[in-house]
């Protein structure tokens, strides 16, 4: 009996399942950068770096939390259509919330954008964002692994790298003007790809396309650097001498 338990429920890690491995974790390295960007986004929306520190590891543990329960359950939950338009209708709410606000503070001359400006609801914005991205990307691992304890360890290995990409990110979105907007372009289209997959698998556009698209959307993100302070002075003093 306990033979049998052991056989059933303890991983065997044979050499065949050293490829599927690998392709969980390829698979979660490519599609964690497009998360990255969307939630270095919103904890830069604190004022405070350590706010911001704080914010990116607690989300990011309650994105593990929800990951993992998400994988669990993940073949109940692709049965059911309506996890995935709660996930499409978010991401949308989200990314066409931040582009309202930053259009009406262009021309209110107002603050800039904020997602949220307290602690605890950017750890939760965090925690979602990433729980709405995972609807897609969770599924295609089980599609690729239908052991369970594999597509966890390629769920570990998409969190850890999301720490580092995110935490990189927010460095960058200080110093290029429109990387903040090309990540909230980012969670538009991921938005937009689950609404159209609610509706109909066929009309979803393929993987090719869609890399494609965020590809196209990060070149434009990095296309234009914040002017350095020393150089605005330089440029301030030689218009004071012409």
């Amino acid at each position: 009996m306990f033979e049998q338990f052991i056989e059933t429920n303890v991983p065997s890690f044979r050499v065949e399942v050293i490829p599927i491995l690998v392709i969980l974790i390829l698979l979660e390295a490519i599609l964690s950068a497009d998360n990255a960007i969307a939630l270095a986004a919103i904890v830069r929306t604190l004022p405070d770096p350590k706010e911001e520190e704080w914010a990116l590891r607690y989300g990011l543990i309650g994105a593990f939390v929800l990951r993992v329960g998400l994988i669990l359950t993940a073949t109940w939950v692709i049965k059911y259509w309506q996890f995935e338009l709660a996930g499409a209708l978010y991401l949308l709410w989200l990314s066409g919330k931040f582009f309202l606000e930053k259009y009406q503070n262009e021309h209110d001359a107002e603050p800039p954008v904020r997602a949220a400006s307290k602690l605890w609801q950017v750890v939760a914005l965090v925690s979602l964002t990433d729980l709405a991205f995972s609807l897609d990307s969770v599924t295609a691992a089980v599609a690729v692994a239908q052991e369970t304890w594999l597509v966890l360890i390629g769920g570990v290995v998409g969190i850890i790298t999301l720490r580092f990409l995110a935490g990189l990110f927010i460095k960058w979105l200080e110093e290029f003007t429109h990387l903040e907007s090309a990540g909230y372009m980012i969670v538009m289209l991921v938005g937009f790809r689950l609404l159209v997959k609610v509706f109909s698998d066929s009309l979803v556009p393929p993987e090719w396309l869609m890399l494609s698209c965020i590809g196209l959307v990060f070149l434009w993100g990095f296309s234009k650097r914040e002017p350095l302070e020393g150089l605005d002075k330089v440029e301030a003093i030689a218009d004071q001498i012409k």
